[in-house]
C-alpha cells in the first residue's frame, strides 16, 4: 500500500471532473486496509471510498483522504440443484461480472448489463435497471468496519434497500469499506423481459434461444444507444431518481398530462423523471460544457471541461423548472461531494 498525495482524480469519475485529492491510496489487501485505518494520516484526514467514480459529481477538490479499493476475484460459495452463490470482490467491474455470470447461464444479473461502476458500489446505490435491482439478487456482502477495524457480514435484509437506497448510503456512510458481494443466481431460466425496448431488441438481434448472455447483450445495445460512453462525453448515468408521487396527484397530472410516463409501484406512482425533463424543454440543452443529453434527458453531461459546480448548477436549474411545471421535485441519484 502506497499513499500518494495531490493526486487528480479526472480520470477516476466518469464526469470527468478535474479535481484533485490531497490524498490517494488503492487497498489490494483486509491487510492493507487495517494498516491503513491504523495510520495518522486516516485519523487526521475526512476520508471517501470511491469505486470507479460512475455515481459522482466532485465540486471541489477533496480536502482529504480518498481511498480505492482494488479486490479482485470472482468465486462459486456454494451451490444447490436450482441455484448458485457467486461471490465477487469489489474492486471487479461491475458490467464484467455480469458477462461472466451470464457466459455461465447463471441467470439473475442480466438485466443490469452494462451499468458502470464497481461491484463493491452496486448495493450502496442498490442500483437498478429494466425491472431488476440488486436487492432481488443480493445473498449477503462482507463489509470491513473501519472503527472496529473487522470483517463484518451483511445479509441481505441487513442493508436495508430501497429505490436507489441503502443502509450504505445513509446511516453507514463513510463507515464501512465492502470487501466482496456474493449473489444468488438461478440455474433455471428465470427472465424478466416485461420491457417492450428488450423485447424489441431480442427481435432484432434474432436471438435463436432466450438466454441471461442474450437479454444482457440487448440490453447492452439498448444502453449504448442511450447513453453517453464515459470515455467520450462525461456523465454519470441518470442523474435524477424517478419521483415516487400519490394515486390522486397522479390523477391530477395525467388530466393535464394525458401521455405522461409512468409506473405503478407498491408506495404509490413512480413518474419518469426523464419524462418531465424533456417536457420542461430540456433534453439537449447546453449551457457551455454542462449539458443535457441528446438522447435521454435523465443523463447530464460534462462535454469537456465544465466543473461540477457547473454540473449542479445545471441540476438546480431543472429541479426548479420542473417543480414550476409539474409541481414535482426531482432528487439527485448521484452522491454530490
Amino acid at each position: 500500500m502506497r499513499i500518494k498525495e495531490t493526486i487528480s482524480l479526472k480520470k477516476i469519475n466518469t464526469f470527468g471532473i478535474d479535481v484533485n485529492a490531497r490524498y490517494f491510496c488503492e487497498i489490494e489487501t483486509i491487510e492493507d486496509l487495517q494498516t491503513l485505518v491504523s495510520a495518522e494520516i486516516f485519523q487526521n484526514n475526512p476520508h471517501l471510498i470511491l469505486g470507479e467514480g460512475a455515481n459522482v459529481l466532485f465540486t471541489k477538490n477533496f480536502d482529504g483522504l480518498v481511498i480505492k479499493p482494488v479486490f479482485k476475484g470472482i468465486e462459486v460459495v456454494r451451490e444447490t440443484h436450482d441455484e448458485i452463490f457467486v461471490k465477487a470482490y469489489s474492486g471487479e467491474v461491475w458490467p464484467n461480472v455480469v458477462m461472466y455470470c451470464c457466459e455461465k447461464n447463471w441467470n439473475g444479473l442480466e438485466n443490469l448489463a452494462y451499468i458502470p461502476g464497481s461491484v463493491g458500489a452496486s448495493p450502496i446505490q442498490n442500483i437498478g435497471a429494466y425491472g431488476v435491482e440488486i436487492k432481488d439478487v443480493l445473498d449477503s456482502l462482507e463489509a470491513f468496519n473501519l472503527e472496529t477495524k473487522t470483517i463484518e457480514i451483511f445479509q441481505n435484509s441487513d442493508c436495508k434497500f430501497d429505490y436507489r437506497e441503502s443502509v450504505f448510503k445513509n446511516e453507514y456512510k463513510g463507515k464501512y469499506v465492502i470487501c466482496s458481494v456474493t449473489f444468488r443466481l438461478s440455474k433455471i431460466p428465470k427472465f424478466n423481459t416485461d420491457y417492450s425496448a428488450v423485447n424489441d431488441e431480442l427481435k432484432r438481434l434474432n436471438s435463436s434461444e432466450l438466454s441471461a448472455k442474450a437479454i444482457a447483450i440487448a440490453i447492452t445495445n439498448i444502453r449504448k444507444s442511450k447513453l453517453p460512453d464515459p470515455s467520450e462525453i462525461g456523465s454519470a448515468g441518470s442523474f435524477f431518481k424517478n419521483p415516487t408521487v400519490s394515486e390522486e396527484i397522479y390523477q391530477s397530472l395525467k388530466k393535464q398530462y394525458p401521455n405522461i410516463v409512468a409506473y405503478l409501484t407498491d408506495f404509490g406512482v413512480k413518474l419518469s423523471a426523464g419524462w418531465l425533463i424533456e417536457q420542461a424543454d430540456w433534453k439537449g440543452f447546453r449551457e457551455g460544457d454542462a449539458g443535457v443529453h441528446l438522447q435521454q434527458a435523465l443523463v447530464l453531461v460534462n462535454y469537456g471541461n465544465a466543473t461540477g459546480i457547473e454540473i449542479l448548477n445545471l441540476a438546480q436549474k431543472i429541479i426548479d423548472s420542473v417543480k414550476s411545471k409539474f409541481g414535482v421535485e426531482l432528487m439527485p441519484e448521484v452522491n454530490i461531494i
